[in-house]
Parts: structure tokens; sequence; C-alpha cells
């Protein structure tokens, strides 16, 4: 049997191919296995830069091998950096990883970055691997970042306030950490008013000085005082200096509106405390006063006032008076009437009122005064009759006069400027009492006729009429009660007083 000569070139064959398959393999599965790095990153927003701060977490995959960064690629191009110590850095470049570790760098970006890559070379000497790989972050789901402000603009500015309007107090406060920029200056005012009700009403008068003051230049907070009147007010708290005050306050006039602190409208609102304005006071802006003058002739002048130093508006004065009488005169602040005049008839009781209320010291009755001239009383006696003769002075009050003779009792009543005269029938009495009820006052007088043999009507004959000096002295007589007359009147008791007719 011959058998073939067996060639080696089939198995060759087959062991060449088999070969040249596992190589391919390994080359495919190389990227899957290889050696890389893996790089995250995480960022903030520095408010005092305006920058965003990107931290870049760069990983090796080895666990057995040390990398080395040989090159970054930055996108933004700035600055990649590694702290090696508290207050040195250095370049992510030429970096060593440590196996199974991680470095971190940071990269500074603008702040209106929205992405940021990073590219990173790597080296593993130990093998002579080599790796390039790359991160990215998204930075628009942020907005921008800008810098923090390192003070508040006037017109942006919030403030808080304080308000206690009877007190006549307040406060401002510029809120927040930061000052007003720059020379920028904010006042605000507290301002007090005269005013004619205790609810809102005009006109209104600026009382004493307001208080202004600023925020600004280093001053976060004031404190406002003014004085408030001690009647009918209005206290304001507004937005602005003095130059923003209005005085005065009249029907459809400015007004200060959404100025006053506290108010829901721009700038009022930018303040927050309680309602910057107040209303109230619990009595008018006006003196009135009263005082009252009594004539001899029974009349009452009263002088009506509004010169204190709250009266700002005018005042409506009533004066009542007896039987009906009145009168109504309206005083101007700061000025006095005296032109009222009660008479006599009225005179018993007079009020002055204000919106219906009597006045402090408003109520009066006429007072005779003390230099009115009393009446005189003058004598006409003989041996059959004795005759009395009142006289009242002009100017004065009707007097009525009570003249008794034994148990004969006359009453007159005297007008002024004129004279009662009663005779009675000469009897044993010897003397007549004269009253004057209104005026306090009794005079007694002696019945003493000359020449009728001693004493009132005997059984001699009568003489004749006094004369000459008696009558002489009847004149000295009536002076004589009339000086009396006015002591007693000042001493207001009832005496009598003798006269020899």
């Amino acid at each position: 049997m011959i058998r073939p000569k067996l060639s080696l070139r089939r198995p060759l064959a087959v062991l060449a191919a088999a070969l040249i398959g596992l190589t391919g393999a390994a080359a495919v599965a190389t990227p899957a296995s290889a050696h890389h790095t893996t790089i995250t990153a995480t960022v903030v927003c520095d408010q005092l830069s305006g920058e965003r701060v990107i931290t870049w977490k760069v990983e090796n995959s080895e666990r057995n091998k040390d990398a080395t960064i040989t090159k970054v690629t930055a996108n933004p191009n700035t600055d990649v950096t590694v702290q090696v110590r508290a207050n040195e850095s250095r370049p992510l470049h030429s970096v060593v990883i440590p196996k199974n570790s991680f470095v971190e760098a940071v990269q500074r970006v603008p702040g209106d970055t929205t992405r940021a890559t990073l590219r990173v070379d790597a080296v593993w000497h130990k093998n002579n691997a080599r790796a390039s790989n790359e991160g990215s972050i998204n930075l628009d789901r942020d907005g921008a970042c800008t810098p923090a402000p390192k003070c508040v603009d006037a017109s942006e500015a919030k403030y808080s306030h304080t308000f206690d309007g009877p007190k006549g107090t307040a406060t401002v406060k510029l809120e927040g950490d930061l000052p007003l920029c720059g020379d920028e200056k904010q006042y605000f005012t507290l301002v007090s008013y005269f005013a004619p009700r205790p609810q809102f009403a005009t006109p209104q008068y600026v009382y004493g000085e307001p208080d202004s003051d600023f925020l600004g230049a280093g001053q976060n907070e004031i404190e406002l005082n003014v004085g408030v009147p001690d009647c009918h007010t209005q206290v304001d708290l507004i937005w602005g200096g003095v130059d923003e005050v209005i005085d005065p306050l009249v029907e459809d006039g400015p007004r200060y509106g959404s100025k006053k602190l506290g108010d829901k409208g721009a700038p009022g609102n930018r303040s927050s405390g309680p309602q910057g304005w107040y209303n109230g006071g619990s009595k008018n802006c006006t003196t009135p006063a009263s005082t009252f003058s009594s004539a001899c002739d029974g009349s009452v002048t009263v002088s009506l006032s509004n010169d204190g130093s709250i009266s700002k508006y005018p005042v409506e004065f009533e004066v009542r008076a007896e039987n009906g009488w009145s009168k109504t005169v309206t005083v101007a602040p700061g000025k006095a009437d005296n032109e009222t005049v009660v008479p006599a008839e009225n005179a018993g009781k007079i009020e002055v009122l204000v919106d219906g209320k009597v006045i402090e010291n408003g109520t009066y009755s006429w007072e005779r005064p003390e230099d009115c001239p009393l009446p005189t009383v003058t004598t006409d006696a003989d041996c059959e009759t004795f005759g009395l003769t009142a006289s009242n002075p002009e100017g004065g009050m009707p007097v009525k006069v009570e003249f008794t003779y034994g148990d004969k009792t006359e009453t007159r009543t005297v007008a002024p400027g004129s004279s009662e005269k009663v005779t009675f029938p000469a009897g044993d009495e010897e003397a007549a009492l004269v009253v004057l009820p209104e005026l306090g006052l009794e005079l007694e007088v002696v019945y003493a006729p000359e020449g009728c043999g001693g004493g009132g009507g005997g059984d001699e004959e009568p003489g004749l009429p006094v004369t000459g000096a008696a009558a002489g002295g009847i004149a000295a007589g009536a002076i004589a009660l009339l000086a009396l007359g006015a002591v007693l009147f000042v001493m207001a008791r009832r005496r009598r007083i003798h006269f020899t007719a």
C-alpha cells in the first residue's frame, strides 16, 4: 500500500488563522478595559466677584497604577488649578493622580458662562498606557452669576418704621445689612398740625417745627419727635424732607397721599410698619373766653375773646340771657369782641356757650357796681306833716323805696333821674323808717320840727315851716345819708341810720 506523503501546509495555515483571530480580539477589547479618567464637576456662584467657580473631579480608573496628567484643555480657557497647601495651588497639568483615587481642581469662569468642558490627557508609566478623556457641565439652568451688591441704591432700599401719633414720635430704619450707595441720602419728616376736628378736615396749620432727618452716610436709623397741640390734631410721617411739608392743608389743595409711610402705594409702601398718620384730640383748637362788666343801669357788657396759644380757628359764641334774649358772635383767631350788651331786663342770668356748651366761667348775673351813686332821702317837716323825698340819680337802676311812719307804709319805685315824695300827717312817733330793700339799706329819719313845742304833733299850735338854717341842716343830713348809704352798701349789712329832720 502506498501512503501519500503528508503535507504540513494545511495545519500551519489553520494555526496561523487562529493566531490572527486572537490578536484581533485583544485589540477590540482594549478600549473596554483600557486605562482612563472619569471627569465630573460641580459649580457655585461667587457673589463677591460674580464668577462661577467649577470644581472638577478627575478619577483614576486603575487600582494599582498612578496616572500622570500630561495635558489639560479647558473651555472656557481659564486656569485649572489644584490646591497643594492652604494658600498655594498649582496647575492641574503634570499632577499625579494616585492609584484608585482622584484629584480636585478649581476653575473660575465668567458669570454668564452657560457650558464648560475639561479634557485631560494622562499616562500610566507602569505600562505606558495613555488615555484622553473629557467631562462637561451645563451652567445655564441657574441663570447668570452676578456679584452681590456692596450697597443698596436709595431708589430700591427698603425701610421699617414705628409711629406714635398722640406722642409725636417715630423711628425709621434702613432694612438689611447694606448701606445706601455713595453719598445717597433718604429724608423722612414728622409733622403735626392744628386741625378743626378730630377726624380729617381742613384747613390745617402746622404746629411748631417739623422734625426731619436722613438715612445714609453711615446713618441707618433715625428718631423723630414733634410737639402735638393740646387740641384737635393731625400727625403725619412722610417720605421726604421739610420741603415736602404742606402748610396749610386746605380744601382742594395738595395731599401727602402715598408719601405717608405705611401707605399701600409707593413710596410709602417701601417702609413696613403701622400707618404713619394720626387724627385725634379732645377739644377745639380755640381759646374761647368771656368776661363780664355790670353797668349802673343794670346792663351787662360781655367781652368775648379767642386769642390763646392754640387759637387757630374762628369761634362762634352764643350769648343767652333771660326772657329768651340771645346773640351769636363769631370771633376770629387772636381777636376779641366787646360789643355785646345784655339789656337790664335780661341780665338776671347770662350764659356764654360754644358748640352748645357753657364755656368755663361763662355764667354771670348783673351785680351793682361799687361806684354807682346811691339814692338820697330829704325831709320836709312842720308841725302838721312829715314829708320824705327819695331821689334816684341818672344812669342807675329804678329803686324801690318803702316809707314807714307810725302804722302807715307807702312804697314807691323811683326811676333814674327822678324823685318820689311821700307826706305823712304829723303824729306822736319820733322817727320814720325808709327802706331800700334792693340795696339792703334802712334809713331811720327822726321827726323833730322846730317851734312845735317839742316833739310830734301835740296840743300846741304848730309853728311855721322850717326854713333857713333848718333847711341847710336837712341838706347836710341828706349828704351824710348818702355817704353812710355807700358805706352800708359796701358792708352789705342792714343797719338803721338816725336822721333828724
